[in-house]
Parts: structure tokens; sequence; C-alpha cells
């Protein structure tokens, strides 16, 4: 990174925090497949990079030192075959959340103190990438969700259709948007809103934006029943 156009200001620097942890969660979840595939443990030691733009690498770490910014994990690779998949990806979530933070105050070292303490609140709004990998939150989601309120989200209706949270706020639920704040697109992790589409996974009953699973609202009528695309892929593994 040049020095002259690393992010300066907090909002800067929470949008750098915000683009590499999205491109770390959809390493974990959407990609999880093509992920696992790079991470073989035959290699060098290898990192999980997030980039500022949304995506993810898993290559070799930095040959400068000291580094140009704070690195990853490094041998993530080493454990693959060694530890149950789920518990390996968790590893690796609750290390890169450790890293997303180090490069974020690393970024704002020159930052004073009340800066870096809105810095701190703006990225603790969102879940870590641990918790969206592991599910923690997801269980109480899913109990405050199926206490009667599913419909609230972009979910198949008794009648089999598709609602979208646009129609929901017309006639009338958009009161109660609260209970769903903790909702959270098992794709990038980010949090309900109730301008967006949102789709359930029947299988996994994992919600996501339409927009992270390239479905819309029209595309959705048509689906009688919907897998996330880390359902279809476990499908076609056996």
């Amino acid at each position: 990174m040049d020095p002259g156009s690393a992010p300066r200001t907090v909002e800067d620097i929470f949008k750098d925090y915000s683009g590499r942890r999205a491109g770390i969660v959809r390493a974990l979840t959407l990609d999880v497949d093509e992920f696992y595939a790079q991470c073989d443990p035959d290699k060098e030691n290898l990192c999980l990079y997030g980039h500022s733009n949304n995506t993810w690498e898993v290559n070799l770490p930095a040959e400068e030192v000291p580094p140009e910014l704070p690195e990853p994990a490094l041998g993530i690779n080493f454990a693959r075959d060694g530890m149950d998949r789920r518990d390996w990806l968790s590893l690796i979530a609750v290390h890169s959340d450790s890293w997303l933070l180090s490069v974020a105050f690393y970024l704002g070292a020159r930052l004073n103190r009340n800066d870096r303490k809105r810095l701190f609140s703006m990225i603790n709004e969102h879940p870590t990438v641990f918790e969206v990998v592991s599910d923690r939150r997801q269980s109480r989601e899913k109990s405050g969700i199926d206490s009667g309120s599913k419909s609230k989200l972009s979910k198949r209706s008794s009648d089999g259709q598709i609602k979208s949270n646009s129609r929901m706020a017309e006639e009338g639920f958009d009161e109660d948007d609260d209970e769903h704040s903790e909702t959270l697109c098992g794709a990038c992790g980010g949090s309900y809103s109730a301008d967006e589409f949102w789709i359930a996974c029947d299988v996994c009953e994992r919600w996501f934006h339409g927009k992270c699973v390239k479905i819309t609202p029209a595309k959705a009528e048509s689906i009688k029943q919907y897998k996330c695309p880390r359902c279809s892929s476990k499908k076609a593994r056996q």
C-alpha cells in the first residue's frame, strides 16, 4: 500500500476494514470449497488475506521485514486435514478477526482518543467473522424468527409466495424492525435492513441478501425450494 493512499479518516479506515472483512467472510462461507482447496497442507506457510475491495486471497506472507501492514495468521493450511472442518474454519475466523482489528488500528495509529473510540464502536456494530462462520448469533436469530415472525423477512409464506421486506413494510410490519436487527446475511455477514430483499435457505435456514446469492424477488417466485450455494455444493459432493 502506498503510504500516500493509506486511509486517514475514521470513515476511510472503517471502509477499508469492511471491505477486508467482507472478503474473508466470503472465503469462509460462500467460497468455502475453493478456499479449502487452496489451503493445501503440502504447500508452504499460507495466509488468508482480505482486501479492501471485498475480495480474498490465499498466499504466502509478505517477504519484506517489517511488513507494510500487520500480517494474518501464518500456516493456516497445515492444520486443515488434522481438524474437523468446521473447527478449522472457526479457528481461522478467530485469527482473521484479530488481524482485521490489528490492520484497522495500525492504519488509525494517528487518530486521537475519541476517533479511536468511534472507530471501534463502528467496527463493533458488526458481528465478528467468528460469529458469522460459527453461527453463534444465528441460533439466537432463528429462535426469534421461528417464534411467529418469519414472514417479516423475505421467506416463503404459507401460500407459497415470496414476500419482500418492502411489501412487508407497506403492510405495517415495519414497526418491529428492531427484533430482526441482529439477523445476519449468511454470505456477507451484514445486518438486516428493511429496505432490502432477503431470502432464507430451506435446508440450513440461514438468511441471505438476495443480491449476495444473486436471487431477485421475481426469480424467487419461481423457486419451490431454495438452497443456498453452500447447501447446493454439499449435495453435489455427496
